[in-house]
């Protein structure tokens, strides 16, 4: 494994996503917001991840998520930037942009602040769009993580991600 800063959990699961999109001959993009780079950061770590990976968006304010992403301004002030219309969205957006044929977005409240009684610091919500797929086949979860800091949620929402992005889905 390369000299780097990354967790070692966060590395090797990494691995596992490159190894089994290059078997499986699909390429991946992501579309992040709370993990800030993170997920992208670890596949790229891995060499022969420019076989899978197509592109990384880090959309961390509402008008990038608008402006690139293409999330309608309706979307975000219905239901806030931290929902699974929003991460829907994301993910369609980052297929739309890129030629991959799955795209995962995160968006969510690390923390310290801006959490709420309905959204928590540590509430991360995920979205998988794949190409092809039928439209109904919404793909989504918000999960709340233990607020343990910062960094910890990030890195909970970063092995979350890179879950969805195993061909057979999340190990149960």
């Amino acid at each position: 494994m390369p000299d780097t800063i990354l967790p070692p959990e966060l590395l090797a699961l990494a691995e596992r996503v490159v190894a089994a999109n290059r078997r499986a001959g699909r390429t991946v993009a992501v579309a992040e917001s709370c993990t800030g780079g993170l997920v992208s950061a670890a596949i790229t770590e891995i060499p022969g991840s420019s076989e899978m990976f197509e592109a990384g968006f880090v959309t961390y304010s509402n008008d990038m998520k608008a402006e690139v992403l293409k999330v309608s301004q309706d979307v975000l002030e219905t239901f806030g930037a931290v929902s699974i219309a929003t991460a829907w969205a994301m993910a369609q957006g980052a297929m739309k942009i890129s030629r991959a044929h799955v795209a995962v977005a995160i968006t969510g409240i690390a923390g310290p602040g801006g959490g709420s009684e309905q959204k928590p610091v540590g509430t991360v919500v995920f979205a998988r769009a794949e190409r092809g797929a039928s439209p109904d086949k919404v793909v989504a979860d918000l999960r709340t993580f233990e607020d343990n800091g910062r960094g910890g949620v990030r890195l909970q929402a970063a092995l979350c991600a890179l879950e969805l992005l195993l061909p057979d889905g999340p190990t149960p």
